[in-house]
């Protein structure tokens, strides 16, 4: 997970701090010392670390905060606030024309950044806002660009214009806007060739698209996972052809983070998006306060919610609520509940968004493959013993686990507690709805259930 190793030595940063009834200038120092160093080791630039470590030192010796009832916390507010405005403060979003106007998106950045798959994923997003989108194969070098453009837009249910790959990019731009004045389409997403390394040649196409097309913003895709080099490219970008904003792929992966802190302070463009995995929800609109409690190890609740908001169904979360009452709780609706975690990125991703729990995260092994096991010993069972778990009789679990390939005692094991999980739903059901009712959303559809892995 992104961040992993620079929110624990931070934790362990703060932790000190906390631990000291009061600070002395030289506490301080040497505490930023730590920070500096753990910055550093996550790859973030070092004039960044400099100019951040030089800003947050003298905020953090004042009187007001050495003096104060708990200067320890008063640091910790001081790094958070300073790593906000490091990231940009507040939040920026996609600029679109107004009336009748297209609004054209340049799609930017290197091979293998994930440019293509996130041209799509903005456009199923924008989609679903209710914009009428169209994908733009302009890549006429790459083996197959076409082809997975055309797929990634299948998946979204999103048009894309092709000429095929003998036609220049620049003619294609131009005729792929006229195509979507013709038939209705507001939006234009161009997803531009990228190369191995930046040259003149691509940097002169992107001009001549820019000089043909009338573009609204250019946004530039950059892998995260090459930490410093993103932040080279992302220069090198914004000062040879002009960009917008900036998305940052494969967040989630093994990556050090250091180009999410630096991309900002260096080329002075936003972050617009982060890709957090492979579906369309998880590229996530970047919000530089969230991911700054998610790097000091303090969650990110807003984004919790909102993931909770998109898997839960309302209708679904209703007839659950009126089961939980009646302790009519089965493994049909385990499933279900099952389901919508895998929907919010699973249970490892939903536990260090958790204030209090996220810190703990990196000592805690998620194995989010169990579910599968708990699937097929679920799918083993006939729609009536999923219906009616009471009727699991010593002979059907021997049934079930030879149909799922695991031991009878792993479906005892399942059973169990799965009834036990029933019995605490049956308490919670009664406090449900008291207080003014749900939140919207159903809040989580699985609040509160223990489940068994």
């Amino acid at each position: 997970m992104a961040f992993e190793s620079l929110t624990s030595k931070l934790q362990n940063v703060f932790k000190n701090l906390r631990s000291k009834g009061r600070l002395t200038e030289a506490d301080v120092k040497e505490a930023m010392k730590e920070v500096k160093r753990a910055l550093l080791e996550a790859d973030v630039n070092f004039r960044v670390v400099k100019s951040f470590i030089k800003t947050v030192t003298e905020r953090a010796v004042g009187q007001d905060v050495l003096n104060g009832l708990n200067p320890g916390q008063m640091v910790i507010k001081i790094v958070k606030e300073e790593m906000e405005t490091l990231m940009g403060s507040e939040t920026t979003e996609l600029v679109f024309r107004q009336g009748n106007e297209i609004t054209v998106f340049l799609m930017a950045g290197l091979q293998g950044a994930g440019k293509t798959t996130t041209s799509a994923k903005i456009a199923g997003q924008l989609k679903k806002k209710g914009k009428k989108p169209l994908l733009v194969a302009c890549d006429v070098y790459r083996p197959a660009a076409i082809k997975q453009l055309q797929v990634n837009g299948e998946k979204q249910g999103v048009p894309v214009f092709s000429m095929g790959e003998k036609q220049n990019p620049v003619d294609i731009a131009k005729a792929a806007v006229e195509h979507a004045r013709e038939n209705g389409y507001n939006v234009v997403i161009l997803d531009t060739a990228g190369r191995l390394h930046v040259d003149e040649d691509m940097m002169e196409e992107l001009s001549n698209i820019k000089a043909a097309v009338d573009v609204t913003q250019t946004i530039l895709v950059v892998d995260a996972m090459t930490g410093q080099d993103a932040v080279n490219v992302a220069k090198n970008f914004e000062e040879k052809v002009g960009i917008d904003g900036v998305i940052l792929t494969k967040l989630d992966g093994d990556t050090r983070g250091g180009a999410a802190l630096s991309i900002r302070a260096v080329t002075g463009k936003p972050i617009l998006y982060v890709g957090m995995g492979e579906k369309l929800e998880d590229l996530q609109q970047f919000y530089p306060d969230r991911m700054t409690s998610r790097i000091l190890g303090m969650g990110d609740v807003f984004t919790l919610i909102e993931k909770a908001e998109n898997a839960v169904d309302e209708e679904e979360a209703r007839k659950l609520e009126q089961k939980l009452r009646k302790a009519e709780f089965d493994f049909d609706d385990f499933l279900s509940q099952m389901q919508q975690i895998k929907n919010m990125g699973g249970l490892a991703d939903i536990l260090s968004m958790i204030p209090g729990l996220s810190s703990q995260m990196k000592n805690v092994e998620v194995d989010d493959g169990a579910m599968n096991q708990i699937e097929a010993i679920i799918y083993s069972m006939t729609p009536q013993e999923r219906a009616n778990p009471d009727i699991l009789n010593p002979s059907r679990r021997k049934r079930i686990a030879n149909g799922a390939g695991v031991s009878i005692q792993e479906v005892n094991k399942l059973c169990k507690q799965f009834e036990q999980t029933r019995k605490m739903m049956k308490q919670m059901g009664g406090m449900m709805g008291q207080k003014g009712g749900r939140r919207r959303g159903g809040g989580f559809g699985f609040g509160g259930m223990k489940f068994p892995f």
